[in-house]
């Protein structure tokens, strides 16, 4: 017998499945691990206080940061026009411990974001004007043609059999995206008189799974299926016997959480400027799901969706075939 993770003796007898504690790899004294600084985040903002000689330093690192993670403090300094000791004063002034703390920050920044720190190659010219017209068009397309060829139909009516039956179903996902996706998951399935209700705040979405029960659904969105909370909150809720949906990437933590996986892999194209194409991919999966609980449910659903329907006409003027509560 081993001690249970929420504080009591772990003995199998609530036959749930077993919770994982996330320990941070470096954590502070408070038990949270600490940021990696955005150093170049604090140059850009604390230019207008550097002296002239450290300008000419956070210029040439701003330029190439390439150059500055792999050259010598002289290198610096003699690309800068300045001292050695000019460079060790430019990197206490934003704040590390010398040059090689400087340096140390400066590549963990670049691993972070060096997508982001210069264009890429321009863009072809267009007529219409959108130089990414073709691409954010046939990004879409290719997602929702992965889908196609990705889910498993037999997946698709395995959770919406778990949907269908549920007592209630919460749907997880933080972050801009799979917040939004979480939100659209509500809105699709309580239309079919589904009880639903979408978590994007990490600390209600452990609460909230550690009051599920055997017959609560959990769905759970992520693009990369890393988002540590949204695993957390599955594996807090299969403890307590709930079942789980995982629409996400596939060979993920989140989907070899999950019970059912409904899982697909979009590459992302290299322009950070473009919106991420896997939206289109977990929309239509939402859809594949919903529109099979929808025909499982039936007639229910027809008389929930025929109330709905009523009501909203009656609130307002408009056409029978219209999106249904625009």
């Amino acid at each position: 017998m081993t001690e249970d993770a929420i504080g009591g003796i772990d003995s199998n007898l609530r036959k749930g499945a077993p919770m994982r504690t996330h320990i941070a790899a470096d954590p502070g004294n408070d038990g949270y691990a600490k940021p990696i600084p955005d150093i170049l985040s604090i140059i850009k903002d604390s230019y207008g206080e550097l002296r002239p000689a450290e300008r000419r330093v956070a210029d040439v690192v701003l330029a190439d940061v390439t150059f500055a993670v792999d050259a010598s403090n002289a290198e610096i300094a003699r690309r800068a026009e300045a001292s050695e000791p000019t460079v060790t004063r430019f990197c206490r002034a934003i704040g590390c411990n010398g040059v090689r703390d400087f340096k140390l920050k400066l590549a963990q920044s670049v691993v972070v974001g060096r997508l982001y720190l210069a264009p890429g190659e321009p863009s072809p010219p267009t007529t219409d004007g959108s130089p990414l017209w073709s691409t954010v068009f046939g990004e879409a397309r290719n997602a929702i043609s992965l889908v196609e060829r990705s889910i498993n139909p037999a997946d698709i009516v395995r959770a919406a059999d778990l949907v269908a039956n549920a007592h209630q179903v919460v749907i997880f996902g933080l972050g801009g995206s799979s917040t939004a996706l979480a939100h659209e998951t509500q809105n699709r399935l309580f239309r079919y008189g589904v009880v639903a209700t979408s978590h994007s705040d990490p600390y209600v979405l452990k609460m909230t799974a550690a009051t599920l029960k055997p017959n609560d659904i959990v769905i759970a969105i992520s693009g990369t299926g890393r988002t540590r909370e949204v695993i957390e909150g599955v594996e807090l809720a299969k403890h307590y016997r709930a079942k789980t949906i995982g629409i996400t990437a596939p060979d993920t933590d989140l989907a070899a959480a999950c019970d059912v996986k409904l899982t697909v892999d979009i590459p992302e194209y290299a322009d950070p400027l473009k919106p991420t194409a896997s939206r289109y991919a977990f929309l239509l999966i939402i859809d594949l799901l919903s529109t099979a609980v929808g025909y499982r449910l039936d007639p229910s659903a027809r008389e929930t969706l025929r109330r709905i329907k009523y009501t909203v006409l009656s609130h307002r003027k408009g056409r029978v075939l219209e999106p249904l509560g625009d």
